[in-house]
């Protein structure tokens, strides 16, 4: 007898009963004999949900996947993983990432999966999927939803979160009224897909593109375009070849891959989320990869791409300028050309014959919107473990600052008091934001772009610098240092600053400091008294019991190291 070509063989080429029931129950769906000789069987994992609006077009998406699996001769069965939206999760999607990574990973353990095309879109579906699909090292392809058509609000673009925090601050000012509001809330969400902005979802497809998980084009076709059906259809076809050729997902996410990756988030103006989810995806894949890389392979990476938050267009116009490719083109002799995709070619061969069709939205080097697009990570007796900083969506005359601490204690004392007119704070002061990270909230939510005063807001300030150890929204702007760690909930030097205290910011220096004689810190850590736990059954207490500080990913601290896919037991 010759050896079974696919995984799935232990399931469907069995003699006996251990054959005949899973070949009898697929037939009972209508599946021919013919789809259960050999072919290699495709999983198509879904996040379809209507919870999760920016994937509600991903049952039609799956068609097109399925369409082409058929064309290669695979056989294609669809599968549901939970899904995670991010305007309506809570306490935040960040919590469920791991949950649904697991998800992932035992659906494809358990079932005769040979290789797997992953259809994501909101932002935390990305990593999450990739991170599953790691862990058991399959033959991997993502195909993401894609963007949603640009916003238009009385004849201007308008960029989902980005303008929101904009639109916010004119209703809280009264420069807005509601019913503008309400125009402008139906006008920003006009069609399926993910935040049209350079956010968290887009530097996701983006980053899956250029680290080659994804076919090109992948990281901008917007969601209702044509292509990326196409897009979806030529997947569908390449993971069969994948998988005859034995190409697993670990074969291309190699330490190449997230060189590149760090490169091309700086020269898009990436979201800073993607430095989270970049170090526990490596974490899954036993790749030597650190917060330290983001630092040192970004630094000088001129952001090229002007796009909302950063800059002024949105990802349609992205899209037709040429997308990834030709950035990744401008940047080439900073990227490892040799590095493979799914596709069959190297990344040099993808973006060798990129072409710009508007240097407005895609600058030329001697044209680029920031000198330093590239995220930068900050060290120092506030962060021993580090912190991370977008240079991009920063105010220049803030990067280097000292000010007073006005301390809020978690993110509820912070919508309690950030408005009141008795506050003492000024535009020099640096709002601070404790417990709020992993362990602290929990899930480390979008919070660390705090709102400004109001009454600051009236005088004409538009930033100042925040310090906290959350995240926050890949499409926020703002002198934000996040990721703070380790946290202040589990002891960190977060938890010890006080109002009144001085902060030192000096990003140059790759600083972060807190002005406060070292005895007296030691006086307020051994009065310290750490908050109690927010769950204390079910997943909550398991993902505050095992999750790992932001500078390791937040992943679970049992689930580094991928194990892939052993023979599994006959259960009958």
């Amino acid at each position: 007898m010759t050896e079974p070509k696919h995984r799935s063989a232990e399931w469907f080429a069995r003699e006996g009963k251990y054959g005949f029931i899973p070949r009898s129950w697929m037939k009972s769906q209508g599946f021919s004999p013919d789809m259960l000789d050999g072919r290699p069987v495709i999983g198509i994992c879904n996040t379809w949900s209507e919870l999760t609006s920016c994937n509600r077009h991903l049952r039609d998406l799956a068609e097109h996947v399925r369409r082409g699996v058929l064309m290669a001769g695979g056989f294609p069965l669809e599968f549901p993983v939970t899904s995670m939206g991010e305007p309506l999760m809570r306490p935040t999607t960040m919590m469920f990432r791991n949950l649904v990574a697991m998800d992932v990973e035992e659906t494809i353990r358990a079932n005769p999966i040979d290789g797997v095309v992953l259809l994501a879109g909101c932002d935390k579906t990305t990593p999450a999927l990739l991170m599953g699909a790691a862990s058991c090292d399959v033959p991997t392809i993502l195909v993401s939803g894609g963007p949603m058509l640009n916003g238009r609000f009385r004849g201007a673009d308008l960029g989902s979160g980005t303008d929101v925090f904009r639109l916010d601050e004119d209703y809280r000012t009264g420069k807005l009224s509601k019913a503008d509001l309400d125009d402008a809330e139906a006008a920003m969400s006009r069609s399926a897909g993910s935040c049209m902005t350079m956010g968290t979802a887009s530097t996701m497809a983006a980053i899956a593109e250029a680290m080659g998980i994804a076919l090109p084009m992948n990281g901008s076709i917007p969601a209702p375009d044509s292509r990326r059906s196409v897009l979806a259809e030529q997947s569908g076809q390449r993971i069969v070849e994948l998988v005859n050729a034995g190409t697993t997902i670990s074969q291309i996410l190699t330490r190449q891959a997230f060189e590149n990756a760090v490169k091309v988030t700086g020269a898009i103006g990436g979201s800073t989320n993607a430095v989270v989810h970049l170090l526990a995806l490596a974490g899954r894949l036993g790749v030597d990869f650190t917060l330290e890389d983001w630092d040192h392979l970004g630094r000088d990476v001129p952001c090229l791409v002007d796009l909302k938050p950063a800059g002024r267009f949105l990802m349609e116009e992205f899209f037709h300028a040429g997308g990834l490719p030709v950035v990744m083109r401008r940047i080439a002799d900073r990227l490892n050309l040799d590095a493979p995709t799914v596709g069959g070619m190297t990344i040099g061969a993808v973006i060798a014959d990129a072409i710009c069709y508007d240097d407005e939205v895609i600058r030329r080097l001697d044209r680029a919107l920031t000198p330093e697009g590239g995220i930068m990570v900050l060290t120092g007796n506030l962060a021993p473990n580090g912190a991370i900083i977008k240079p991009s969506a920063a105010s220049p005359r803030l990067m280097q600052h000292r000010g007073k601490a006005v301390v809020f204690k978690d993110a509820a004392d912070l919508h309690a008091r950030i408005d009141d007119p008795d506050l003492e704070v000024d535009a020099d002061s640096v709002l601070v934001l404790q417990n709020a990270g992993p362990v602290g909230y929990p899930g480390m939510p979008e919070v660390g772009s705090m709102a400004l005063p109001k009454k600051l807001l009236k005088l004409g300030v538009t930033d100042m610098v925040r310090v906290s150890d959350a995240r926050m929204s890949g499409t926020a702007f703002g002198t934000v240092v996040l990721h703070v760690a380790p946290e202040s909930a589990i002891g960190g030097p977060l938890a010890l600053v006080r109002t009144g205290d001085i902060v030192v910011l000096d990003c140059e220096a790759r600083r972060l400091d807190l002005d406060v004689d070292a005895a007296e810190l030691d006086r307020r850590r051994a009065a310290l008294v750490l908050p109690e736990p927010a769950y204390d059954r079910g997943y909550g207490k398991l993902f505050i019991d095992h999750v790992t500080q932001a500078d390791k990913g937040a992943d679970f601290d049992f689930l580094a190291g991928k194990s892939g896919t052993p023979p599994s037991k006959v259960s009958f």
